[in-house]
């Protein structure tokens, strides 16, 4: 259990550097939410959410 939350708290920490790397860099980043809903991330806090159409790779 203990591995578990320091692995939580990692990701956590991780996603939080991006948010702040975005930030430095005028830049995004891409999370998926609690729903399952794929959001896109600006450093200005705006939000957008990616249809499945902009989800698929070439």
């Amino acid at each position: 259990m203990v591995q578990r939350n320091e692995l939580q708290k990692l990701i956590k920490l991780t996603g939080e550097r991006a948010k702040l790397d975005a930030k430095a860099n005028q830049s995004y980043v891409v999370y998926i939410d609690s729903n399952g809903n794929m959001i896109k991330e600006y450093f200005n806090g705006i939000k957008e959410l990616l249809k499945d159409e902009d989800q698929e790779h070439g």
